[in-house]
């Protein structure tokens, strides 16, 4: 039998998204997380509209791996979601295959940096929109527009409470990072 082969992701988005709980949906043990409270030194550097009841933040990275069969392993990154940690998203896309960009349809602006970070670098990625129960929902075309997506970035949607829907968006991001390498770009 061969080793496994290991792959990198990346999850990434604006603050208060769910990547924290995205990558812990899917962990086989406890993840890692670097989650610290906020505090008053963070009023006015972290917006917290929308998310007003968040209480804690990732200040470094969540880590996870997740078995999908004895022939791949997926390593999952979380990156932090505020501006002031962007510093470290460089090194936590190094080497991945490919990212998750999660959004909340009640803050879409939030998700430009994490889709230009990956356009520039030419790094293949998902748009998974993160399905809040208090949050609208967008038929994929107005979201296409409204995010300036190009026809080829695959959009799923997701509970990134629950395992099922986050496996799908990875089997999702994997397939369309190996129809990008398979096609050369």
């Amino acid at each position: 039998m061969n080793d496994p082969i290991a792959v990198k992701i990346v999850i990434a988005g604006g603050f208060g998204v769910g990547k924290t709980t995205f990558v812990g949906a899917v962990a086989e043990t406890t993840p890692l997380t670097t989650e610290a409270p906020l505090t008053q030194l963070s009023v006015g550097l972290d917006d917290v509209s929308g998310v007003e009841g968040k209480s804690t933040t990732t200040v470094a990275m969540d880590f996870a791996r997740r078995t999908i069969d004895e022939e791949l392993i997926l390593y999952l990154f979380g990156t932090p979601g505020q501006d002031r940690f962007w510093f470290m998203w460089d090194d936590l896309a190094r080497g991945s295959v490919g990212a998750v960009v999660l959004i909340d349809t009640r803050r879409p602006a939030d998700a430009f940096p994490a889709i230009d970070f990956f356009e520039d670098r030419g790094i293949p990625f998902v748009v998974a929109v993160n399905l809040f129960d208090d949050a609208a929902r967008h038929p994929e075309s107005v979201l296409r527009e409204a995010l300036a997506l190009a026809h080829d970035v695959p959009l799923v949607v997701c509970d990134a409470r629950r395992g099922d829907t986050v496996i799908a968006v990875l089997v999702t991001l994997v397939e369309h990072a190996l129809a990008r390498a398979h096609a050369g770009a």
